[in-house]
């Protein structure tokens, strides 16, 4: 009884994340590499159903699926976050030491945008950074190392064209 359960968990698990995997893969506009994926986890599904039907009477198999469902889910995520697919753009707002911040940046290799500009409490200076997805952290530490009370946002892109990528 269990052992039908632990498949279909384990390959729902791996169906979902070839899921959640190829939804992101999608949204960054990578064709290639979603059909790939979409082509496999499209496999696994009709795999993994045709095991749950024919278990019906297993209830372990239904909790089996629906585990598999809710760990894919975050796995794939993690896998995902992993990987660091993509571009980022980062706002980094500073109200006392923006200058510095984006010197140190710019050393690091970083290409940065500074614009001058008004906040609650005075002026500030906002830093616009579009990096690869794996340095988010590396920016972010460089920000916080020259300002401690910096402000950063962060939103996913697609670029369109031409501009400055560190590698």
């Amino acid at each position: 009884m269990l052992l039908p359960a632990l498949l279909i968990f384990a390959l729902r698990l791996v169906e979902l994340s070839l899921d959640t995997l190829r939804t992101l893969v999608v949204l960054r506009g990578n064709r290639p590499v979603a059909w790939v994926l979409g082509f496999f986890q499209a496999g696994i599904f009709v795999i993994v159903i045709s095991f749950v039907l024919a278990n019906l009477d297993n209830v372990f198999s239904i909790l089996g699926y629906a585990a598999g469902f809710a760990t894919g889910n975050v796995v794939g995520m993690w896998i995902e976050e992993k990987l660091a697919i993509g571009h980022t753009h980062l706002r980094i707002v500073s109200s006392r030491r923006g200058s510095a911040v984006a010197r140190k940046l710019r050393a690091e290799g970083f290409a940065v945008t500074e614009i001058p500009g008004r906040g609650k409490d005075g002026t500030v200076t906002l830093l616009n950074v579009s990096v690869r997805r794996k340095h988010i952290r590396r920016v972010s530490e460089i920000a916080r190392e020259e300002d401690a009370e910096v402000f950063i946002t962060a939103e996913d892109l697609r670029p369109l064209q031409r501009g400055f990528w560190r590698a």
